[in-house]
């Protein structure tokens, strides 16, 4: 006999718990339940604390920056039966200060103690349908080995920079030609032991590989693509997929920590290689996987299609399935707005072990389905610091 009574539901802002909202509930106590120690100890828990008579789905819907957000509530399900045969991990948000970043739950940090560099500025020869090397464009430019030198030595000095990912554009071949830097990585690396560096590698052979790890490289990424026609289309390139896992295959032969980036959506908006891409990454003995969403408004208008929140989220429970030993992690890019809001949603739920930049609610996701956090001024690829938080995190750079 069961009346109507009022429910707590979970309310968070700014990673805190806040006064709880109520709601009317079949499952409710009655006034005489309710009076008692033991009612109203139910009556004050949290969604989290009470698994069997809260459903994921209920608990967004006590997030107030996800009240406007559409979900798909079959994969939402999948996502917590997923949980509940794998067990969540502690889930790591990373700003990275190659940008400005800040949430209503987290901040980024004001020093440059992880950024980007680009050895050719903000040139690029292949000029691929999604990009137009626009993702240059906040790198910090070292288009000569002392420049990147002297740029380094002087974060170091000023900022206390911890580490750097070096990137740049493409020749015709997708190929980056770093050999003339790594003098100056072996010099940095002798000066400063612990300084991590990241390198995009593009696509190469064992040689080049060999000698990217010899310079002191302590982190190789790679876009990995399963599709023929979107290498083709979209990157404007004649190689085919071979080539791509051909140089993963090289990067792993190294000791160098391995770590692919499959960007979902990369065929206009399409879901078409990634399936393989993900199959790929799966036969090698890669450090973690990246996954990162097309990002429609780099690309000429017209041309591409946001991928779907929901398509996004499957690609995410998929990585979870075929990687499942190994941290699968959200990249920086992925479209703004209640979209990303969703995605990142997504990825907390799938299990996923880092987001780069998570968008506000991220944080309230986490607490809601029970996942600790923590936060690290780094790319995601790479691991330098870190803070344990459960609210807004200090700076430790």
């Amino acid at each position: 006999m069961h009346g109507s009574a009022t429910r707590a539901l979970q309310c968070i802002r700014n990673g805190e718990y806040i006064a709880p909202m109520t709601e009317t509930t079949s499952d409710s106590l009655t006034s005489a339940e309710a009076a008692t120690p033991e009612g109203m100890a139910r009556a004050t828990e949290l969604p989290s604390q009470r698994n069997e008579l809260s459903t994921w789905r209920e608990r967004l819907a006590g997030i107030e920056v996800l009240e406007d957000a559409t979900f798909d509530d079959e994969l939402v399900a999948l996502l917590q039966q997923d949980a509940e045969v794998r067990a969540l991990q502690p889930i790591r948000f990373s700003t990275p200060t190659f940008k400005e970043y800040a949430s209503s739950e987290i901040q980024g940090c004001g020093k440059n103690s992880f950024p980007a560099f680009s050895v050719t500025a903000g040139a690029c020869a292949l000029d691929c349908d999604h990009c137009k090397a626009k993702i240059l464009e906040p790198m910090i430019p070292a288009t000569t080995p002392e420049m990147l030198d002297q740029k380094v030595r002087d974060l170091i000095l000023m900022q206390g920079l911890q580490g750097f990912l070096l990137s740049g554009g493409s020749n015709r071949r997708n190929e980056i030609k770093y050999e003339k830097y790594y003098p100056v990585i072996e010099r940095l690396k002798r000066d400063h032991p612990d300084l991590k560096i990241a390198i995009h590698s593009a696509l190469l052979d064992e040689p080049r590989a060999r000698l990217m790890e010899s310079a002191g490289v302590d982190t190789a990424m790679m876009d990995v693509i399963g599709a023929e026609e979107t290498i083709r289309e979209v990157y404007h390139l004649d190689r085919p997929v071979a080539d791509f896992e051909a140089t993963l295959a090289a990067l792993c032969a190294t000791r160098m920590e391995v770590v692919p980036h499959i960007v979902v959506g990369l065929h206009y908006g399409q879901i078409v290689g990634e399936a393989n891409a993900l199959d790929i990454c799966a036969r090698h003995n890669i450090h973690s996987l990246v996954l990162v969403v097309i990002m429609p408004f780099y690309a000429k208008a017209g041309t591409f299609v946001t991928p779907a929140t929901g398509d996004v989220g499957r690609i995410f429970r998929e990585a979870r399935r075929r990687l499942p030993d190994r941290p699968v992690n959200l990249g920086c890019a992925r479209p703004p707005g209640m979209h990303k809001r969703i995605v990142d949603a997504y990825a907390v739920m799938a299990g996923l072990d880092g987001i780069a930049f998570p968008a506000d609610g991220a944080v309230a996701v986490a607490d809601a389905i029970g996942r600790p956090y923590s936060q690290a001024h780094a790319c995601c690829s790479i691991k330098v610091g870190g803070t344990k938080v459960r609210g807004a995190a200090s700076c430790a750079a």
